[in-house]
């Protein structure tokens, strides 16, 4: 190794970014076992030259001005020196990274899986032909399973862009035709990037011609044709009128210009005469008139020219591309379904409350938004108390549920039970009790959003591919979805509260002459549909800002839900929480960079879709549907 250093000693000595390259893959190309070593000492300068003989070594320096001399061939101290006799060898940042890309055929062979795993890191930042070889000759080696993966995925990237054999590139691109990943269809776009070019002529054979372009068609102007045949120098340039004002007051001589006053240069056809003789007098260039551009553009041939030469390379790119997108497309449908589920989902929850007491007993309860926000200031309490975030959630689904069933049968026995069918005082009322609740919850918690953390294992998401993905809180939500409607449906079809329910809901006059007290049954109904709204925060508080306008949030989407699906009936609460999922996505999908549009738009189509449905979804029959 001694030997090669002084071989290139002039050139690392120099440390020119421009000319180390060949003393660099000198050393790295020699097969000695100590190639590494030099490379890695010069990358952290830590090499370094004696004055005295020009040898080099790694030097480690000492409590004193001085360094202990490593000999690279055999590892071994040589001896000290001081600062005074030696040259450190400083490379800059250009020559550390031709280092790091020489040093990563070492490092992909490296015991120390870290540093397998660096490497592999440094080829997807900076990838380069040069690195295929030694990268496909460490994978049989490879012990690391996930490491061996990853390599071979790089290869394969690696192979499609870099190597000589056109047909293992054809074949590596075809394996990877259904491949969604984002480093494929990088890997692939410049195989199919395109330059407009234009030709005096034919198109000389052997170029990978893409396709022709007509000027004036194709989404090619004459001007823009002819502005690539000036960028080309196959054309003279036109010459704009603010040049010809500036050429015109350049040669402004005795009160005229090529012979016109000053005077008559207000007038288009005078500066023409007066452009034309400096033109005549080779003063400026000639003007292009429009039949000089037509002659130009007839003349020449225009076509767009693949960057990659060889025409079965692109053939096979587009074709994988062409499939790619496709399945992105599929990707992209499959990834909106799931956002729409994910956002009827947090509808239902918000407005399965709702529908309980809205559809049983008539109330347009406009506080049932902050029930829902109680539910979540009730989560963050109990994870003040409790630090655990799972034992936390579990303890305050219950305890949110307890909470807000207590206030809602306080505000049924004090307000609610004195308007019935009363609707504009019940709404005026609880819209009342709904600013007086926020208010309160001002004052104990402050305006500043407080954190509600959802538990570690709900942390992140699942991501089927590069294209679909979905959060583990959407899906726990969405399962919590399915158990309140589990939960709902038991209730209201296995025990007696359930019964007298629905006995209510059907007949309340032939109810009560049955036996069953109308008001029990409403204040429990109404207890019930808080309790809901209180569980239901928990929930949305874990992925929404907690606040005291959180439940202003979705009261309005929740009225929409239920009013859609059909008030009363919890299979319509249901499909209408999925149409408006599906439609508030659908728009935000078309208009993307404007969500106030799709709410604008959500509330334009449920006017219009009530005006033929105006009883929802599915409509009740007995006392609601008279009502």
């Amino acid at each position: 190794m001694q030997s090669l250093l002084q071989e290139q000693s002039a050139l690392i000595l120099k440390s020119s970014r421009k000319t180390i390259a060949p003393a660099i893959a000198a050393i790295a190309d020699s097969g000695l076992p100590q190639a590494q070593a030099v490379l890695q000492a010069w990358q952290v300068k830590a090499l370094w030259m004696r004055k005295s003989d020009g040898l080099f070594f790694r030097g480690e320096k000492l409590e004193s001005k001085s360094y202990r001399l490593f000999d690279f061939d055999t590892g071994e101290a040589i001896g000290d020196a001081a600062k005074s006799d030696l040259k450190q060898i400083k490379p800059n940042s250009g020559i550390r990274a031709l280092i790091a890309t020489a040093l990563v055929q070492f490092q992909l062979s490296d015991p120390d899986p870290s540093r397998r795993q660096e490497a592999l890191l440094a080829i997807e930042r900076a990838p380069a032909g040069a690195l295929l070889a030694p990268l496909r000759a460490s994978i049989p080696g490879e012990t690391d399973p996930v490491l061996k993966a990853r390599k071979t995925r790089i290869e394969q990237l690696l192979t499609i862009a870099y190597d000589t054999d056109e047909t293992r590139r054809v074949a590596t691109i075809q394996s990877l035709s259904g491949d969604l990943g984002l480093d494929v269809r990088a890997t692939l776009n410049p195989l199919v990037s395109t330059q407009l070019r234009a030709f005096a002529g034919d198109i000389p054979a052997g170029l990978n011609v893409a396709r022709r372009v007509e000027p004036g068609q194709d989404a090619l102007s004459q001007d823009a044709a002819y502005d690539l045949l000036v960028a080309a120098k196959l054309a003279p340039a036109r010459v704009s009128s603010d040049e010809i004002r500036t050429t015109l007051a350049a040669h402004i001589d005795g009160g005229r210009v090529g012979g016109v006053p000053l005077a008559q240069l207000s007038q288009e056809h005078a500066r023409t005469r007066a452009y034309g003789a400096l033109v005549a007098a080779k003063l400026a260039p000639a003007l292009v008139s429009a039949e000089q551009i037509t002659q130009s553009l007839n003349a020449h041939v225009f076509a767009e020219i693949y960057d990659e030469p060889a025409a079965a390379i692109t053939s096979a790119a587009s074709e994988a591309l062409k499939s790619i997108s496709t399945q992105v497309a599929i990707g992209q449908t499959v990834d909106l379904t799931l956002d729409a589920l994910s956002l009827a989902s947090i509808y239902f929850l918000a407005a399965i409350g709702l529908a309980i007491t809205f559809g049983v007993m008539g109330v347009i309860n406009m506080a049932h938004g902050e029930f829902i926000m109680m539910g979540a200031y009730t989560g963050y309490v109990v994870q003040q108390v409790i630090p655990n975030h799972t034992v936390s959630i579990l303890v305050a689904v219950p305890l949110a549920f307890a909470v807000t069933f207590a206030a809602g049968v306080a505000m049924e026995r004090l307000v609610i039970r004195w308007l019935y069918n009363r609707p504009l005082e019940t709404l005026l009322a609880t819209f009342g009790i709904s600013i007086a609740l926020q208010q309160l919850a001002k004052n104990i918690f402050g305006t500043q959003a407080r954190p509600l953390t959802a538990p570690g294992w709900l942390d992140g998401a699942w991501i089927i591919n590069d294209v679909v993905s979905i959060s583990y809180i959407r899906i726990a939500i969405f399962m919590l979805a399915l158990i309140f409607l589990a939960v709902f449906l038991f209730i209201m079809r296995r025990t007696r509260l359930g019964l007298e329910t629905r006995a209510v809901t059907q007949n309340r006059a032939m109810a009560g002459s049955m036996g069953i007290n109308p008001e029990r049954v409403n204040m429990l109904t109404f207890g019930l549909g808080s309790g809901i709204a209180g569980i239901a925060g928990v929930a949305i508080g874990l992925f929404a800002k907690v606040t005291s306008e959180l439940g202003s949030d979705y009261i309005v989407q929740s009225f929409m839900t239920v009013v859609v699906g059909g008030v009363g009936n919890i299979w319509g609460t249901l499909a209408g929480a999925t149409m408006i999922g599906f439609f508030q996505k659908g728009v935000e999908w078309l208009n993307p960079s404007n969500t106030l549009a799709a709410q604008t738009y959500m509330i334009v189509f449920i006017i219009v879709f009530i005006q033929f449905r105006p009883r929802g979804i599915i409509a009740l029959k007995g006392r609601a549907a008279g009502d």
